[in-house]
């Protein structure tokens, strides 16, 4: 699969550096343009139907989050080239892809932009089809402690959880319960079941998935209508399901 991509960095010589790793060990990203500021990146940006951007975090004028928040909806993912390892959590937090260390490691490299192409491979397969989840709808029940004894709940009922600090709140078609038991709590309680992390506040039934869209992490429709977010670093886990 051909990847249509930018480099956004200033110093000229880690562009050529890492336009020859490129171009010698990751023959399948075309490079399309390269910017050297925030503004030529986002004219870039704006100009190309792209799917991969590699990003500097630190450049004149500004960062590579600057440069994301001004571009809330995209279809590209993101892969993060930096000398500074304390950006890891913003680039999380931005849906990154991939986080790369200066001086690049081809290895890491070849891993980023594989890890990349398989999402869009997934993406393009799934886009506009009617998603069926690749596993059985398992029946089963789960006991969901209360102030005042406890409920037990089909576990085919929910449609998903929401975190909401030491609280999770379990979502059904027409009634929203509030148990006072964490997120990670109902993701270990359901794991032998077809529920998926797809983000640090959701975890979802898979077979209540309707549609995926792209954008930052991507997102997913449930059977309700609703909307929720996809992180990038579970997004590949999610696709894997279909």
């Amino acid at each position: 699969m051909e990847l249509k991509a930018i480099l956004v960095e200033d110093e000229a010589n880690s562009r050529e550096i890492l336009r020859n790793y490129l171009k010698k060990y990751c023959p399948e990203v075309v490079l399309v343009g390269e910017a050297s500021s925030i503004k030529e990146g986002l004219i870039l940006i704006e100009n190309n139907k792209l799917d991969l951007v590699f990003l500097d975090v630190e450049m004149p004028f500004g960062n590579a989050f600057d440069l994301l928040e001004q571009v809330p909806e995209r279809t590209f993912e993101t892969v993060f080239v930096t000398a500074y390892n304390q950006y890891a959590m913003d680039a999380l937090n931005h849906h990154a892809a991939y986080y790369l260390m200066k001086p690049i490691n081809i290895d890491e490299l070849i891993k980023a932009v594989d890890f990349v192409k398989e999402i869009k491979e997934k993406e393009e397969r799934i886009l506009d089809k009617i998603l069926v989840p690749n596993i059985a709808r398992v029946e089963g029940k789960i006991t969901l402690p209360q102030q005042d004894g406890f409920q037990v709940l089909n576990v085919t009922d929910i449609l998903y959880c929401k975190a909401d600090d030491n609280y999770t709140e379990i979502y059904l078609e027409n009634k929203k319960i509030v148990v006072s038991k964490t997120l990670k709590y109902f993701e270990e309680a359901l794991s032998s079941f077809s529920f998926a992390r797809i983000h640090k506040s959701y975890l979802v039934n898979v077979n209540e998935i309707v549609k995926y869209r792209k954008g930052k992490g991507g997102s997913v429709v449930i059977s309700s209508g609703k909307e929720l977010l996809v992180s990038a670093s579970k997004k590949k886990d999610l696709l894997s399901y279909f």
